[in-house]
């Protein structure tokens, strides 16, 4: 069961809200000796998790079906980065990450026990049944969601979203589980930020900016590549790749600089223009993970009016704060 990206969380009666967690989306099933960790996309994690394949195997039932989000808390926050470090192809790397950063599963669906379905049966009632699962077989490592039915609770949520949560999921109380489709809304906190243009990316059929590439200045007056703004007005490209072919100026960044291919992206992905640093855009944007902006970001408007050593991480620093985990679940 999918989400649709809403700006404002519903209103009136009949709804659930569940926090957004910042992780890998996983399916946790377990048939007596077996768990199997599925991925949204459909792709099998427990090589990766072994620790969470443990930890399943200690819970008391012996057949169920979880929804959850596989999650890492490092502090006080949870590190999305420290997840990604788990997709390696060496079983030993994966292992020693597991006993140095071992991941939690925390939950907030029920969907199998004891070899019956529940998808059938409305929400409150699946959730009665999680909340009494997790009485019975809690165990270090598993966790499960807090929810609330009221909308002022879950604002509160959404204002204080960045570092463990991702936003919030508003779900209607009545409705069955509905594999596959976008039965439920997400809102995600939307922050702005100032940022340089250090270099631009042709788009891939013809001669014309694709995308720009971001930059922001750290302490040592280094320019370095944050992310990249595709949402460029149509009318607006062709005017725009001249002005930024005149400003074409190595080296662009000066710190950390758009990578080269990989296993996430294409040979095209690693070629990118350089440009002199005196263009300053305004992008809207949702998630940091690791200075860097997690997703593309919103084009808003350009700042020639900002100085572009002004735009610096500092602007990013309320990601940096306690995380809500403790607000939410205590010490």
């Amino acid at each position: 069961m999918e989400a649709l990206l809403a700006t404002e969380l519903p209103e009136g009666n009949g709804w659930q809200f569940e926090p957004k967690w910042d992780g890998f989306r996983c399916l946790a099933r377990r048939d007596h000796d077996e768990v199997t960790l599925t991925s949204k996309s459909g792709k099998p994690l427990a090589r990766y998790f072994p620790e969470v394949v443990d930890m399943l195997l200690r819970v008391n039932a012996k057949n169920f079906l979880l929804d959850g989000e596989l999650i890492i808390p490092f502090g006080d926050i949870l590190s999305f980065e420290a997840l990604q470090l788990r997709l390696h192809p060496a079983e030993s790397r994966v292992r020693k990450l597991a006993k140095e950063t071992p991941a939690e599963l925390m939950v907030f669906d029920l969907l199998e026990l004891g070899g019956k379905s529940l998808i059938a049966l409305p929400l409150t009632k699946r959730r009665e049944k999680l909340e009494s699962f997790f009485g019975k077989n809690a165990v270090a490592g598993l966790e499960l969601s807090p929810m609330t039915c009221d909308r002022a609770a879950a604002l509160d949520w959404l204002r204080r979203s960045g570092a463990a949560l991702d936003g919030v999921i508003a779900k209607r109380a009545d409705l069955e589980y509905r594999s596959g489709e976008r039965a439920m809304i997400k809102v995600k906190q939307q922050r702005t930020a100032d940022c340089v243009v250090g270099g631009f990316r042709y788009a891939e059929k013809k001669r014309e900016v694709g995308s720009l590439l971001l930059g922001l200045y750290d302490d040592k007056g280094l320019l370095n590549h944050v992310g990249f703004t595709s949402a460029i007005p149509a009318k607006e490209r062709l005017q725009l790749t001249k002005d930024l072919q005149a400003l074409i100026e190595p080296p662009g960044f000066t710190g950390s600089a758009p990578g080269g291919p990989s296993r996430w992206n294409t040979e095209r992905t690693g070629q990118w223009e350089p440009l002199r640093p005196v263009l300053v855009v305004e992008v809207k944007y949702d998630q940091v993970t690791g200075r860097r902006f997690r997703h593309g970001t919103g084009f808003v408007r350009w700042r020639p009016d900002k100085d572009p050593k002004q735009c610096t991480f500092e602007q990013l620093a309320p990601e940096l704060r306690p995380s809500e985990l403790q607000e939410l679940f205590g010490p």
